[in-house]
């Protein structure tokens, strides 16, 4: 099976964004990949950040996580953390063969760095800021994965890890037998490109301007219906799709189309003359019953948080049992002594 490796930062709540954005394709996966994903919390430091929240939105997304339908019996899901010996390990090695001006030019180093100059961003310009490009290598290449499900603002990342990967195997593995598979950046079709209710050309975020404009995974039903309903649309009164012209219309179909399972075109033949009204009806009902399970597994999840901690448990022993041979093979490699 083709091996995939992907992580997700601890922010917490997660929105409908991120579940038709991304995480369907997470479980997806599991049918017909071998799949380790990641809560990436050392990634999550190179900011300011709260330590109490850190904890509590590190346990908050192993639930969503696994809310949404990742299952530990098909995929290994784990706390970086928790194997921060050997990613830190790995990450120093990885390090002596990476190029100081390599990670200078990543475009979102410079992006954050900036931010922070510009007071934007609360803190200082860190070192971890400007490493954990190499950190995010390690993550992937300690596990061989051949797939990193990546959007289009990651794929450098995925280039850099391929490049040090590459350099790695050159400098220190026979030709015929290198240690690191080399990853491929992957951007699997999204379920919909979800966009904020109340601004229809932004993408929905956590940042958004109102909480209006964001449908969150846990929002009870009746909220989360009022939110669709007050989503912002045109002057017009036919349903269609057209993201120049009716960009909030647009969205609340795509947003329909991924609920039902059902092709847009069929959806603009059944609601294109029965008024906004209907129509927004009819978006609130699919996403509570999209949700309903997602929330009924959350709510047992919630009620017994040692078995989360027992599956994070669970999921670091698997994972460690890759992780530490790669890494005990990658210090082989470059001359270590093992005692």
């Amino acid at each position: 099976m083709t091996r995939v490796f992907s992580g997700i930062q601890p922010t917490g709540d997660l929105h409908l964004g991120n579940y038709l954005g991304a995480l369907v394709n997470w479980v997806a996966m599991q049918d017909d990949r071998d799949c380790t994903y990641c809560i990436v919390d050392l990634h999550a430091v190179t900011v300011e950040y709260d330590p109490t929240a850190l904890r509590q939105r590190t346990i908050e997304m192993a639930t969503n996580l696994l809310a949404v339908g990742v299952d530990p019996q098909r995929a290994t899901l784990f706390v970086q953390s928790h194997l921060g010996d050997v990613h830190g390990e790995a990450t120093w090695l990885l390090n002596c063969v990476t190029g100081f001006g390599e990670l200078r030019k990543q475009p979102q180093f410079k992006e954050k760095a900036d931010r922070i100059e510009a007071g934007d961003l609360e803190g200082q310009v860190s070192v971890g800021l400007f490493d954990y490009p190499v950190l995010q290598t390690a993550d992937i290449i300690l596990y061989h994965a051949e797939e990193v499900p990546v959007g289009e603002d990651q794929r450098h990342h995925v280039e850099l890890a391929r490049n040090i990967a590459q350099r790695f195997n050159h400098r220190f593995c026979p030709e015929d037998a290198p240690l690191f598979t080399l990853p491929q950046a992957i951007h699997p079709a999204a379920a919909a490109r979800v966009m904020d209710l109340q601004e229809p050309t932004n993408r929905m975020s956590k940042s958004a301007s109102s909480p209006k404009g964001v449908v969150g995974l846990l929002d009870e039903p009746a909220r989360l219906a009022k939110k669709i309903r007050s989503a912002v649309t045109d002057s017009g009164t036919d349903v269609r799709y057209d993201r120049q012209e009716k960009a909030g219309i647009s969205n609340l179909l795509e947003v329909l189309s991924a609920a039902t399972g059902r092709e847009i075109a069929d959806l603009e033949r059944e609601y294109g003359d029965r008024g906004y009204g209907v129509f927004k009806s009819a978006v609130a009902e699919a996403v509570v019953e999209l949700l309903r399970p997602v929330q009924e597994r959350h709510a047992e999840l919630a009620g017994d948080p040692g078995e989360v901690e027992r599956i994070l448990a669970d999921g670091a022993a698997r994972a460690r049992e890759v992780s530490s041979v790669t890494l005990a093979e990658a210090k082989d490699a470059m001359g270590f002594w093992a005692g």
